[in-house]
């Protein structure tokens, strides 16, 4: 059956069911067969924390929500053109975001007294007017994949977990979708049970056709390859994987071997288990009984000599920060990982927060300064982790790289790096001793420090001649002796705080996109806010007011023309998903009004709602 096929610029899906009903997976297996017919694409998976929560109720629901699109985009949609309805709770919880005039598909079978409601529906939606202004798509996703495996000696419950299948065939239909990738993954997935690799595999292809016989479906859609993407070689990528890269790529570049010390946190838990399969490359993971040890382990690596990991969330940094402040002492090289989630405490696991910043800037006992970094996209987190090892490598100090859960668990294209192109990390151990004492004996002092970088020398355990004592009491400066006198403390806090301080004069300058030149408005983000900044200032400059963009990477030490960059414009807008930590540390530093635009509802912004907070700035002035 040919049908019309209509093509699209741009298109925004959610999948949303049950915890259990594999809306994850099928939204990743569509995001997959996108990125490889060249589309952008963004991705926001929401999930609930608990394991396996209430079935049929909403706070039970998972929801995967993916932007593509034939031009670079930035977030994954303020809201959906498309929602896939799985039963009735995923219906309620998604439906207010829906625009009016959208594709609704619902999976009619789980439409039941019961299911209605558990979810509070006194009557059925489907029947009662309640969707009259959607275009909606009642399908019986349910029962047709139990009808299209009758003849696999399956259970009936076993029949009916394909229906992610069932409907992943039908969208990847309706929007032209690739099969190949799928099916590949089935095989693979489900090698050793033949008949649920089957099931799985009829089931998709069962949707597919159900798709393109129906009427329910007049035509079929496609999004062109994005043509606007700088050329060269591609893969979509997710955050924490990324990261792990990065981390890979740093101890390649640097020739340190990689050790992780970590316990398992959510969003973070993904770059333990990444990096865990890559001991072809020297990678060394150990899953620590808590996060003190994970963090002790990996500061012992550090003194070792290895390129030092400690991966976690916002609750670990707080029982991790005395031995940050150990290695801050010690000025040893350590990378601390925070993907950051809702709190306090254990807040909301599997949801998206910016809040942990002061807490890196200043959560640890004493004048004990540690530079911070941030990615800005999933894409950004093999960069960035590739700059932290860099700073902690020559400045010899622990480095802060916080990441969050919209980049942990989003995904979007990534151009893959020459290696050629990286960055070359100099470890320069020291091999020899470094001082002449008074009867002309040579010696080793631990503490002398390189006159550019302030950094100490790092010396390998075992090195003939270099034998130095750490501890985290203060140390006389030069020969590292424990040291109680007044002066001499004074003087190395300094000196650890212009350590951190001089890393300034090797990042880049902030660059502002101000493409008019005339913007009175500055728009400064930090970490995740960069798409639905980017996307906002896109959208007021095609209404016609001029706004600057600029955004942050590095948090500690500030680039050195930030100052002057702030004092450029009337008004300086920062949106953070806490309540103004960077408007806070900026204010303080420069004395500048900062106007803070503040969420912290465990999701990130949408670009409309800094579109509003723009023009109401701009009516201000």
């Amino acid at each position: 059956m040919t049908k019309q096929v209509v093509q699209l610029s741009r298109v925004v899906i959610r999948f949303a069911g049950d915890s259990g009903d594999g809306m994850q997976l099928t939204g990743d297996r569509f995001t997959s067969e996108t990125a490889g017919l060249g589309n952008d694409l963004s991705t926001l998976p929401d999930f609930p924390a608990e394991i396996r929560a209430p079935a049929g109720t909403v706070p039970g629901v998972s929801a995967f929500q993916l932007a593509f699109a034939d031009h670079d985009i930035t977030t994954p949609g303020d809201a959906p053109n498309v929602l896939v309805a799985m039963n009735p709770a995923a219906l309620k919880a998604n439906l207010k975001d829906l625009p009016r005039g959208s594709d609704l598909i619902v999976n009619t079978d789980e439409f039941t007294k019961r299911n209605l409601e558990k979810v509070g529906y006194a009557s059925n939606p489907l029947e009662d007017g309640t969707l009259e202004a959607y275009s909606v798509h009642a399908i019986a996703l349910t029962s047709q994949t139990v009808e299209a495996l009758k003849e696999f000696s399956i259970t009936k419950k076993e029949a009916e977990r394909a229906k992610n299948m069932y409907a992943l065939g039908m969208l990847s239909w309706l929007y032209s979708r690739g099969a190949d990738g799928t099916r590949a993954f089935l095989k693979k997935k489900f090698a050793s049970k033949p008949e649920i690799l089957a099931a799985n595999l009829a089931a998709f292809e069962a949707g597919w056709s159900f798709g393109e016989t129906t009427e329910s479906f007049s035509v079929q859609y496609e999004v062109a390859k994005a043509g606007d993407l700088p050329g060269g070689r591609y893969r979509n990528v997710m955050g924490n994987p990324a990261l792990a890269w990065g981390l890979i790529a740093a101890s390649q570049q640097s020739g340190l071997p990689l050790f992780l010390g970590s316990y398992p946190i959510t969003p973070a838990s993904d770059i333990l288990h990444e990096l865990s399969k890559h001991k072809n490359f020297g990678v060394m993971t150990v899953q620590a009984e808590d996060e003190i040890a994970g963090i002790g382990a990996a500061l012992g690596a550090a003194y070792g000599g290895a390129l030092a990991v400690t991966t976690t969330s916002g609750p670990g940094v707080a029982l991790k920060s005395e031995a940050i402040g150990l290695a801050v002492s010690l000025e040893l090289p350590l990378i601390v990982v925070d993907v950051q989630r809702g709190g306090p405490s254990t807040g909301l696991p599997t949801k998206t927060e910016q809040s942990d910043l002061l807490q890196a800037m200043f959560g640890r006992n004493g004048e004990s300064p540690v530079p911070i970094v941030a990615p800005q996209s999933p894409s950004d987190c093999f960069a960035i982790a590739l700059e932290a090892a860099r700073i902690a490598v020559e400045y010899r100090t622990p480095v802060f790289l916080l990441s969050d859960g919209y980049i942990a668990n989003g995904s979007e294209p990534w151009l893959v790096p020459s290696v050629a192109d990286l960055p070359t990390i100099d470890p320069n151990f020291a091999t020899e001793p470094n001082h002449v004492s008074e009867d002309g004996t040579a010696a080793f002092w631990p503490y002398l420090r390189d006159p550019e970088t302030l950094a100490r020398p790092w010396a390998v355990p075992g090195t003939k001649g270099l034998e130095h004592r750490i501890g985290g009491i203060e140390k006389a400066d030069g020969t590292g002796n424990i040291s109680y006198d007044p002066e001499n403390h004074d003087r190395m806090v300094h000196l650890r705080q212009a350590k951190v301080d001089g890393i300034a004069a090797t990042i880049p300058d902030l660059v502002v996109d101000d493409p008019s030149g005339a913007a009175e408005i500055l728009v400064l983000g930090w970490g995740s806010t960069y798409g639905p900044i980017g996307a906002a200032c896109e959208i007021t400059r095609r209404g016609g007011l001029n706004v600057a963009q600029a955004h942050l990477r590095h948090l500690n030490p500030f680039p050195r023309n930030l100052g002057d960059v702030l004092r450029s414009y009337r008004k300086v807008l920062v949106p953070e998903m806490n309540l103004g930590q960077l408007g806070m540390l900026l204010r303080a530093k420069y004395l500048v009004d900062i106007q803070g635009i503040n969420q912290v509802r465990g999701m990130p912004f949408k670009s409309s709602e800094l579109v509003d907070a723009i023009a109401a700035a701009a009516e201000t002035m």
